[in-house]
């Protein structure tokens, strides 16, 4: 049943993301590697009826999804600047106080219990790993937010690596789907692997 629902429901999706302002934009739904994912996860219930969120890193793409499997939304996000799968020892202490080390960038692969949660500006997030300050939020306004609004149209998925390792969604996402579902209850967030088998996630 979860299987034919998801099916059916990637095929297109109104994904709100530009450079200016909340237009809206045709992308095709979801990396078939990051459907099969998805698919495993649920079909072995891994879930426990909570709200699921996908990562594809090669494609730099979200895939949200309600408890019963049916496909809430998804956009391309920001990931973090390194490669890499691992998280870096310290990197949630250094991350409170901007003082990030070459490789710490990383948005790291695995099976994480997510959370809502602020961080210190008192900014809403979904926690995906607290401890190392890995979170799921909207973009920012700051002095890089057009640069980053930029990368998040583009259609390369190299160009969207760039965060210091958090997955950043794009405003509409955020406020229409990431919240209502991850913003208000734990749920289950697979981040799939940079490279190789993802029968581990």
């Amino acid at each position: 049943m979860r299987q034919s629902k998801l099916r059916r429901s990637a095929i297109w999706l109104v994904v709100g993301f530009v450079a200016q302002g909340a237009q809206a934009t045709l992308e095709p739904a979801v990396p078939q590697a990051a459907q099969a994912v998805a698919e495993r996860v649920l079909a072995l219930a891994e879930t426990d009826k909570r709200p699921l969120a996908s990562v594809d890193k090669q494609a730099a793409m979200l895939m949200v999804y309600h408890s019963d499997g049916r496909l809430a939304g998804a956009s391309p996000v920001l990931l973090g600047l390194d490669q890499g799968d691992h998280t870096a020892p310290g990197v949630g202490s250094r991350a409170q106080v901007a003082q990030l080390q070459a490789g710490d960038r990383t948005t790291p692969a695995g099976r994480f219990e997510s959370e809502p949660g602020r961080n210190l500006a008192g900014e809403a997030l979904v926690w995906i790993d607290c401890a190392s300050a890995l979170a799921l939020h909207r973009l920012r306004s700051s002095p890089s937010e057009q640069g980053r609004a930029q990368r998040l149209a583009s259609p390369g998925p190299r160009d969207r690596r760039v965060s210091a390792g958090c997955v950043v969604v794009p405003v509409v996402l955020c406020e229409t789907v990431v919240q209502p579902l991850l913003g208000r209850r734990r749920g289950v967030v697979v981040v799939m692997a940079e490279e190789g088998p993802q029968q581990d996630l």
